[in-house]
């Protein structure tokens, strides 16, 4: 499907990295086929080391070179990378944006051509392959865009289809979420530290933890609240815990965080689309 593709990666940060590493190390295409880009030269030569691709500072040169094109670069930087790239996609472009909050129809808009956007929201994981990404096409996209881009995310871990409708709130749920797991597994640490546990075996046992769970919760199938019944035995140490999880509004914290995520996702697409006008 993408052996015969050229593509280009616009913002080869950590984001684009993965993808790139990820796409090589499936087999997917060669290094041959794909053209970078970014700022930094000395991140581009080290790209250049690691991966073997076509780099570049020029984001046209990028896009004039690619039939597919990942723009990874940050939502504030939307319209800046849009404008160098304007003059040179054509309908025959499929873009794959991985701009938080930019939708579909302000990318056709901005550039002023029918060329199908795929939309995604990956998150960090994919930098080891164990990413969580969902993906929506818009207007003039069809299946076999959205497959193309399945293929491509599939490379870096599993792949979700939503409406786009659904996508900010994935980006307040599992785009956001890996600093929300950060903060957990940093909390678990100080509270093995404060019983006398060393710090990095702690750390270690709460990492371990929180991947064991999550492994269990994805190999079983079992609702989590099954499993959390498993470990919660009567009168045990785990139901005192859980206790105290439910007493300090762990669940409620945790919905309210997606919930504001989501919201900020939507606040950035308005600032943008507004600054536009």
């Amino acid at each position: 499907m993408l052996h015969d593709k050229t593509i280009g990666v616009i913002g080869a940060g950590h984001i684009g990295n993965a993808v790139i590493g990820g796409l090589l190390r499936a087999k997917l295409t060669s290094p041959k086929n794909i053209f970078a880009s970014r700022k930094n030269s000395e991140n581009l030569e080290e790209l250049t080391k690691t991966f073997g691709v076509h780099v570049t500072t020029d984001n046209k040169k990028v896009a004039r070179s690619s039939q597919i094109l990942i723009l990874a670069v940050k939502p504030m930087n939307a319209k800046e990378v849009l404008n160098d790239i304007k003059e040179v996609v054509s309908p025959s472009h499929l873009i794959i944006s991985v701009m938080a909050g930019i939708r579909t129809s302000f990318i056709n808009s901005f550039l002023e051509v029918s060329c199908p956007v795929i939309r995604s929201m990956p998150n960090t994981p994919v930098l080891v392959d164990a990413g969580a990404t969902a993906i929506s096409k818009g207007n003039f996209a069809n299946d076999e865009h959205l497959k193309i881009a399945h293929t491509i995310f599939k490379s870096v871990g599993t792949v979700e289809v939503v409406p786009e409708s659904l996508l900010d709130a994935v980006t307040g749920l599992s785009g956001s979420g890996p600093a929300y797991i950060y903060m957990v597994i940093e909390a678990m640490t100080d509270g093995g530290v404060k019983m006398g546990i060393p710090r990095q075996i702690a750390f270690r046992l709460a990492a371990q933890t929180v991947f064991g769970a999550s492994k269990l919760v994805i190999e079983t199938g079992k609702h989590p609240a099954i499993l959390k019944d498993e470990v919660t035995t009567p009168g045990g140490t785990a139901i005192a815990a859980v206790h105290e999880l439910e007493t300090h509004g762990l669940r409620t914290m945790l919905i309210n965080a997606v919930s504001t995520a989501t919201v900020r996702s939507k606040e950035l697409s308005k600032i943008i689309e507004e600054n536009d006008n």
